[in-house]
């Protein structure tokens, strides 16, 4: 793979770095003689934070002016004629965002928060009755997930005994489907709730959501089937009414570009709520935004649940959240939406992953040597188990960050404007969007890596 590879295909599939902020050398505070500030740094991290679409200023700016000028009544009327009224703020999002992960009009809400709102459905979905009390993840989980699922099962008088973790197991570096669904097998009699991240943060794993959900509903169709979607929505097709799917949630600042800390959004299969009524529906945590429009503002002690997943809604969303999440969701739409942004994803991380196993400091994912220089890569390599983020783990470890492998890689590329996360202690994530992520500059960031690690050799030779 050569820089004239990677220039060709950015030639046939367009990024579209025009219309986001791209931080700087200078922004980020860099000083690095080899570059001029105003040089753009290569961010590889929207899988932990996307970058801020240009029109998102405008966006945001037009409700402070709104607040300003009108104050309350920006409520029901708006000084802006062609922008919604804060009462309604978050509808306009829901067409725009029912295509991305593959829902009807009526399954999907914009509310509260990805772990909030986790807690929330779980609150009404996990029902353990008899020898069903079990709720089965991955031992890998997002901390937040895991003391989620713990105190759940707390909260309905049980212990940490009630949680059934899949483990990877020993010499590999992802669950296989295979695995999940024999674990789904062996305790059928005792699930109550499976819940399982459609990508796996650490990993980069796609979870094969159809079949495990298709799976666990024929054992068993009383078996509630969730997902947490964080790093799925925006990044994979997903279609999760097809598939069966009971609940799911995700955050929207990672590959939705909404920014930091930004309002999330649930999944909740139209059976659920298509015939809620005042006299017909599932207790769940409830508020007056989740209550019938029209009745709202009377002020009744009478709950009537809208009949879609907005009757999960407990209060009225952030107008700055939704508008900033909308100026994103409004580029989705005018490119045509995850399909052609997948199949550049594919392309891109792809071409990444060749660029690093043809490296001499590839370690292969089965190697059992934890002495050797180099690096593994944990995600899958079929590019379908994957969505756009190669996880990389760094070997030797050694106990101090000044003399671990991962540190000084990680310290060369942030020298460089490369911008990644880490995962301690040994993992550095890159995730190449096709929003605004070129080859070229995956090409780049590859042999920064790559001379990292040659610099770093001599100080473990010498």
């Amino acid at each position: 793979m050569s820089l004239e590879e990677a220039k060709e295909l950015d030639s046939k599939y367009p990024a579209y770095k025009s219309k986001f902020n791209i931080p700087t050398f200078q922004s980020l505070g860099i000083q690095n003689e080899k570059f001029s500030n105003d040089t753009e740094s290569i961010y590889l991290c929207g899988n932990s934070l996307g970058l801020m679409p240009k029109q998102t200023s405008k966006a945001i700016n037009d409700e402070l002016n709104a607040w300003s000028m009108r104050g309350v009544e920006s409520h029901f009327n708006h000084p802006n004629e062609e922008l919604t009224n804060w009462v309604d703020i978050d509808l306009p999002l829901i067409p725009l965002l029912t295509p991305l992960v593959g829902a009807q009009i009526n399954e999907i809400a914009i509310m509260g928060s990805l772990t909030s709102n986790l807690n929330s459905l779980l609150t009404h979905f996990y029902k353990p009755q008899n020898k069903r009390t079990k709720i089965l993840f991955e031992k890998q989980a997002f901390p937040s997930d895991y003391y989620a699922f713990l105190n759940i099962v707390k909260l309905n008088g049980y212990d940490e005994s009630h949680l059934i973790q899949i483990d990877i197991p020993k010499g590999e570096t992802y669950l296989s489907t295979d695995l999940i669904l024999s674990t789904i097998d062996k305790n059928i009699d005792e699930i109550a709730l499976v819940c399982l991240p459609g990508i796996q943060y650490y990993t980069g794993q796609f979870f094969d959501i159809s079949s495990i959900t298709q799976h666990a509903k024929s054992k068993n169709p009383e078996i509630i089937v969730g997902w947490d979607l964080a790093h799925a929505v925006g990044n994979v097709p997903l279609k999760l009414h097809d598939w069966g799917v009971d609940f799911a949630t995700w955050c929207s600042y990672k590959y939705l570009n909404s920014g930091p800390g930004a309002i999330a959004g649930i999944f909740v299969n139209s059976k659920y709520t298509e015939n809620n009524s005042s006299s017909n529906y599932k207790p769940r945590l409830a508020g007056w935004w989740g209550n019938n429009r029209e009745e709202r503002f009377k002020m009744l002690e009478k709950f009537d649940p809208i009949a879609s997943a907005l009757s999960y809604r407990q209060s009225n969303p952030s107008v700055i959240d939704c508008v900033a999440l909308k100026s994103s969701l409004d580029l989705f739409n005018e490119i045509g939406g995850i399909e052609p942004l997948r199949e550049k994803s594919i392309k891109l991380t792809s071409f990444l992953e060749k660029l690093l196993t043809s490296n001499k400091f590839y370690i292969p994912q089965d190697s059992v040597d934890d002495s050797k220089f180099g690096f593994k890569i944990l995600t899958p390599l079929n590019s379908n188990e994957r969505g756009c983020q190669l996880s990389i783990l760094f070997q030797p470890h050694k106990d101090t960050k000044e003399e671990n492998v991962m540190e000084k890689v990680f310290k060369y590329l942030h020298d460089h404007a490369i911008i990644c996360d880490e995962r301690r202690p040994d993992v550095i994530r890159l995730a190449p969007l096709p929003l605004y992520n070129t080859f070229e500059e995956t090409y780049r960031a590859s042999q920064r890596l790559f001379e990292a690690l040659e610099l770093i050799e001599k100080d473990y030779t010498n």
